[in-house]
């Protein structure tokens, strides 16, 4: 659930407050859970219209500003500078799609759902499902390729996504391993 929120904030913070606002809202609803129907899908599907709630409500993720005196005990990054350039532009590429067509793609590819599960999570047909993916990854090779202009994000969406490029590798193996382990 971690990753899923990770992705869908691109902030630590914000994704904890997410992660738990879920597990209060689930808690309180338990007797709107039909035994024997797919948890986790139920899970993610409170997850993503908390999260699309806050938005619409105006409520940004919470950046954590750090302090100068602790920047020496961060870890270090590559020196490959390569790299963060090309996942800084995937990420721009991503928050540059349809809503609908990113919630897809950061589910059957960032989360490794199937289409089924992420038909269930988003409320919508498999068919649906299958061409918004088909429509993201049209797009994002578009955008990616220089065909069409990448989105410029905003100061704030440029200082979240500078965080969350350091730790997104390894947020998105912890939510694998996460969700191996609890499938």
């Amino acid at each position: 659930m971690k990753a899923f929120a990770v992705m869908l904030t691109r902030n630590r913070q914000s994704a904890d407050d997410l992660v738990n606002d879920t597990v209060v809202r689930a808690l309180r609803k338990e007797d709107l859970y039909a035994m024997g129907t797919n948890l986790k899908a139920w899970l993610f599907t409170i997850m993503r219209n908390i999260h699309i709630n806050n938005i619409r409500a105006g409520q940004r993720a919470r950046l954590v500003e750090i302090d100068d005196d602790l920047l020496p005990n961060l870890a270090s990054v590559a020196p490959n500078q390569e790299h963060s350039l090309i996942l800084k532009e995937l990420f721009r590429a991503i928050d540059g799609l349809n809503p609908d067509q990113r919630d897809v793609l950061l589910l059957v590819v960032g989360q490794d759902l199937s289409y089924e599960e992420t038909a269930q999570i988003c409320g919508c047909p498999i068919g649906t499902v299958r061409s918004r993916l088909a429509r993201a990854r049209r797009e994002l090779e578009r955008m990616l390729s220089g065909e069409v202009a990448l989105p410029v994000p905003d100061d704030g969406a440029a200082r979240t996504l500078r965080r969350g490029l350091r730790s997104q590798p390894a947020v998105l193996m912890e939510g694998r391993e996460a969700l191996r382990a609890a499938g």
